[in-house]
């Protein structure tokens, strides 16, 4: 499928423009990135403890950023984490505190103090426990003692089913929170006097712990320090071999596109203060894959051109070369792009930063291909010496100056 009928852009007549642009995005992205002091890292880089929590209503955040202010927990972080895929969810948020030093109990006591600052300020009626926190054993042990269904002295495992079958509903049918202990009525095996006897004792709380997550600060720095490792193999192994498909020119050209790809993203990411999780840097190690592989495209369409027209300068075989590529980059970034685009209006909260790094990285790594790589394979030619066709890859022409001098005496010994 073709989009164009022979393009003629001057791609190359360009290169100060996309130079130009490419200075003021890695300016804003080092701007953000000094404004806010550094790289915003998420719980499995910087240690700390994740509450995952669903209210029976609208989260009161004010009331809830005042109740942990009031436990010394003024600078947790608290966010809505709306899947529109799961409507359960719709009132759930995540509470996150930090944590910077390096002792695990630390940890604990941060999750203690969040649950205990929630349990204060959405407390139920006086001498009733939660429905919606209680345990099967619990609620066994109750209904035994209650023995609302007067089995007498042998119970048997009745009030134990009875308990699985009553957190089963409440877990699975009603997505962790019991509005009213009244619905329990619905539950088979449920009587009138099993739900009288379950509102003596219990009430419906209006929020529920969903999970709970715990990373030490040095599980997260040794976290940290992997992903920039596997970020570095992978830009390590993309040189090699494209340096070995040509020449190590066009390898240094795609990594340093591929760097620039990265670092544009990351600046992204501190202008709009999204989190670096170990999702997001796979997003990044795949848009490293990505710009590589278009990259390599390009570079491909110019060595088969090098050889087709070797009297035609460089740049030109360059334009020519992304012409007719032009295309194939519509058609596959287009579609990836639009892809990405809705994974991050409609992926949920949670998946935002992972499809927004792939949404601006897909943008910045095609244009990088023809913007940056290919203009810096012209810039060392240009460097070189080597104006025309006789750029590295060129058959013949990419050969040292002696082995073509060596050519054309034979050239002239044959016609002799």
């Amino acid at each position: 499928m073709e989009f164009f009928k022979n393009p003629n852009i001057n791609w190359m007549g360009k290169i100060k423009y996309f130079v130009t642009l490419s200075v003021v995005l890695l300016l804003i992205g080092l701007g953000a990135y000094l404004h806010d002091g550094g790289l915003l890292y998420g719980i499995d880089f910087r240690g700390g403890t994740l509450i995952y929590v669903r209210f029976a209503n609208t989260p009161p955040i004010a009331k809830i950023r005042s109740a942990l202010a009031q436990e010394g927990l003024g600078d947790s972080t608290i966010q809505s984490v709306y899947d529109p895929s799961n409507p359960a969810s719709k009132n759930d948020v995540m509470i996150g505190l930090k944590e910077t030093g390096s002792v695990t109990t630390r940890l604990d006591a941060g999750r203690a103090a969040i649950m205990d600052a929630l349990s204060k300020t959405f407390s139920g009626p006086a001498g009733k426990r939660d429905f919606n926190a209680a345990t099967p054993s619990e609620l066994a042990a109750y209904l035994t003692r209650q023995d609302p269904l007067h089995l007498g002295p042998v119970v048997g495992d009745k009030y134990k089913q009875l308990a699985a079958a009553l957190t089963h509903y409440r877990d699975s049918d009603s997505g962790g929170l019991v509005h009213t202990l009244a619905d329990l009525k619905t539950v088979p095996g449920v009587t009138p006097a099993v739900v009288a006897s379950l509102q003596q004792g219990f009430y419906p709380g209006s929020y529920v712990i969903r999970d709970v997550r715990i990373v030490g600060p040095q599980v997260g720095k040794q976290l940290r320090r992997q992903a920039i490792l596997a970020t570095l193999y992978a830009l390590a192994g993309m040189l090699i071999y494209v340096a070995f498909r040509f020449e190590w020119v066009y390898g240094a050209a795609a990594v340093i596109a591929v760097f620039h790809d990265v670092l544009i993203t990351l600046g992204f990411f501190c202008l709009f203060h999204f989190e670096i999780s170990l999702t997001v840097i796979a997003a990044l190690l795949t848009l490293v894959g990505y710009s590589m592989n278009d990259t390599i495209v390009i570079f491909d369409r110019v060595r088969e051109n090098l050889r087709l027209m070797r009297r035609e300068p460089f740049p030109e075989i360059v334009n020519r070369s992304i012409n007719q590529t032009l295309s194939r980059t519509i058609l596959t970034s287009g579609l990836t792009f639009l892809a990405v685009l809705v994974l991050f209006l409609l992926g949920g909260r949670v998946l935002h930063p992972f499809a927004f790094a792939m949404v601006v990285g897909v943008v910045v790594g095609t244009y990088s291909s023809f913007g940056i790589a290919a203009p810096i394979v012209i810039a060392w030619n240009k460097y070189r010496g080597l104006p025309s066709s006789r750029g590295a890859g060129s058959g013949s022409g990419g050969r040292p100056p002696k082995a073509r001098a060596a050519d054309r005496r034979l050239a002239t010994a044959g016609r002799r």
